[in-house]
């Protein structure tokens, strides 16, 4: 069980989150819609970061599949992130949330420049920060720059915010009699070979001792629910 309080968060979501049901890009009414659903949180006095994805827009492993230089492919993807990013970030203001995009590549022009010390100042000054850019190099994935953040900037626990309710024993898609864990160990996932997140990002946040929460954000107060320790809504790793 999760026994310390829940303070500061850093909530992963994907670039797919904001397409809703086209077949890229982004949709203004999905995105508000995930705000909106993020502001019930920032209203306890949560102090949030977010990192989000680029794969509504760009995906850079695709592209290495079909010839293309996976670094290259993956430097296109984290510009995909600082897209997003502007996006989320307008729909913020509009809900009147202050809000600070910073980015691990540099496009100052656009966003400013990662710097851990600024972030926790803007978290202290209870801003909305949201990390774009990934980590800055190719070949880690979103989920690998999300537990390196929430690590860095001593998060609580880190949220990975899906379309799906938690972590199952299979795939609810394909199996109807899959079995919803409404907690887990970091040890339990790996003997279960259960697909939380990358390899990389998951043994970070193990050596960490970071928890991880696994949510469907498009679930009405999930996200609440879960920050309040209510884990029926998701499920929570933890050692």
């Amino acid at each position: 069980m999760l026994n310390k309080p829940i303070k500061r968060v850093l909530l992963k979501l994907s670039g797919e989150a904001l397409m809703g049901e086209n077949s890229f890009g982004i949709s203004p009414d999905i995105v508000n819609q995930i705000v909106i659903e993020i502001k019930k949180i920032l209203e306890q006095d949560i102090q949030l970061a977010i990192v989000i994805g680029g794969g509504n827009i760009f995906r850079g492993i695709s592209l290495g599949d079909q010839g293309m230089t996976r670094a290259t492919g993956d430097y296109m993807g984290m510009l995909a992130t600082v897209m997003n990013s502007l996006a989320l970030e307008d729909a913020f203001n509009k809900n009147n949330i202050i809000t600070r995009v910073q980015s691990a590549v540099n496009v100052e022009q656009i966003v400013e420049p990662y710097v851990r010390a600024k972030a926790l100042q803007y978290l202290s000054e209870n801003k909305v920060v949201i990390f774009s850019g990934g980590t800055g190099n190719p070949f880690f994935t979103t989920d690998t720059a999300a537990a390196l953040r929430a690590s860095e900037i001593d998060a609580d626990i880190m949220i990975k915010a899906t379309k799906v309710n938690g972590i199952y024993s299979d795939d609810p898609v394909k199996n109807q009699k899959a079995v919803k864990f409404d907690q887990i160990s970091f040890d339990d996932v790996i003997d279960k070979k259960l697909k939380v997140m990358d390899a990389t990002a998951f043994t970070l946040c193990r050596e960490q001792s970071m928890p991880i929460g696994v949510i469907n954000i498009f679930k009405q107060n999930s996200l609440y629910n879960f920050i309040n320790k209510n884990f029926t809504d998701g499920t929570l790793v933890i050692n």
